[in-house]
């Protein structure tokens, strides 16, 4: 491997790893439970998609109807036995209002943090995020950029002479 790449590695955390639906090696970040697997990944979202349809009182067939499906071919998603495309996932996330975060969170809220605490914490926040009205976003996003601003510098190391 080449010096960038093992840096990158490093950098993110990753870790070699194998998975049954890959014959090569794969780099993954682990997440509170350990590495999931594909298909773990698919299950976790698969069930994510049915809770939220549940939630919305829709039945399958009806859900299916809206996306353009057969309610077997949709059923396939929730029982994770389809891969599903991202362009498929936004479209259900349309029909659900539901936000794609939200289904990814349920799937690796590892991306969202180093530990849990750390993941719902910045879940919570973003889901409060998208229900401000747009001029207290603004503002809000505004203080978030000062606030980054002032982190950096006082993460930077004050010079050896003034």
């Amino acid at each position: 491997m080449s010096k960038n790449l093992d840096s990158h590695i490093e950098e993110l955390g990753l870790l070699q790893t194998a998975d049954p639906e890959n014959e090569k090696p794969v780099y993954r970040r682990q997440g509170f439970d350990g590495i999931s697997t594909f298909e773990e990944l698919d299950t976790k979202l698969g069930e994510e998609l049915r809770k939220c349809r549940q939630a919305k009182d829709l039945s399958r067939a009806d859900l299916a109807t809206m996306v353009g499906l057969s309610e077997q071919v949709y059923g396939r998603y929730e029982r994770s036995s389809s891969k599903m495309q991202v362009s498929r996932l936004i479209h259900l996330s349309e029909i659900l209002g539901v936000s794609p975060l939200g289904l990814l969170f349920a799937t690796a809220p590892h991306l969202w943090g180093k530990t849990p605490d750390e993941a719902d914490t910045r879940f919570r926040m973003m889901k409060l995020l998208e229900e401000l009205p747009p001029e207290t976003m603004s503002s809000i996003v505004k203080l978030l950029e000062t606030v980054a601003v002032l982190q950096a510098t006082s993460d930077d190391p004050l010079p050896a002479t003034r």
